[in-house]
């Protein structure tokens, strides 16, 4: 990666084209979160792109899930990277969510891709690894990233761990990857070099407008999670942001249309 002209290189991919609001993991406020429902209630509500957690199974199979453990949003308990993906997918991913969606699986990253390629969906795919398995988790992401994602759909790849993102670098380089925080450090600039990101994703409540102005003079989007205030997200827009996530979408849309 080099530097021109005070500016951060982006990968020479074409896609990269960001949309002013992102669905969280699908449709978080009214869908069970990362599953094919989700996603589907997203697009409903007029969403581009949506934001999707993925981690490896114990047999490394990369499925849709957040959390580590498996109780909040499923009905079974333990830990997610002690579960194949037959085991998980045997879950109830959705009745936590209301009965409607009772019986909805813990989908593959490849099932939800499907899916997104039907209804023409951009993504915000996070590596989400199980401690200890950073670069295997990473590295497995992007690869089925590369197999699969359609030519022309948005792609971003993000990830809180800098190891997951130099992982999913070296096997995909040509992916368009974001480095997450939770307030900006004060060296993310050179965190974004190095990593080779086009983009920062911080916590909405912990991004300053110096931090918004500093990443748009570099060339560096930013990408602030999680936003459910119309009024916020209205004045975060105004201030330089590239991109809300939010829960609801079916709010956020009308709103800021």
């Amino acid at each position: 990666m080099t530097k021109a002209a005070g500016r951060i290189d982006r990968p020479a991919t074409p896609m990269l084209e960001l949309p002013r609001i992102i669905g969280h993991r699908g449709a978080a406020a009214s869908a069970p979160e990362n599953t094919l429902a989700g996603i589907a209630r997203a697009h409903a509500v007029g969403c581009r792109w949506v934001e999707l957690d993925a981690k490896l199974s114990f047999d490394k199979i990369a499925l849709l899930m957040h959390d580590e453990r498996l109780e909040r949003t499923t009905d079974g308990t333990g830990e997610f990277a002690d579960r194949t993906a037959a085991e998980l997918q045997r879950l109830d991913a959705g009745s936590w969510k209301g009965q409607e969606f009772a019986g909805e699986r813990i989908p593959t990253l490849a099932e939800a891709i499907g899916l997104m390629q039907r209804l023409g969906l951009g993504a915000n795919i996070e590596i989400k690894p199980c401690p200890g398995r950073e670069v295997e988790t990473g590295r497995r992401v992007a690869l089925e990233l590369r197999r699969l994602w359609p030519r022309g759909h948005g792609l971003l790849v993000s990830s809180f761990s800098a190891a997951s993102l130099e992982a999913a670098r070296a096997v995909a380089p040509e992916l368009p990857r974001g480095l997450l925080v939770e307030a900006p450090p004060p060296d993310w600039p050179a965190a974004v070099r190095r990593l080779g990101c086009v983009s920062l994703n911080p916590w909405y409540e912990d991004v300053e407008p110096d931090t918004i102005a500093a990443a748009n003079a570099l060339s560096v989007e930013v990408v602030v999670y999680t936003v459910n205030d119309i009024e916020r997200a209205r004045a975060l827009l105004a201030a330089g942001v590239a991109s809300i996530i939010t829960d609801g979408p079916e709010r956020l849309l009308p709103a800021l249309a």
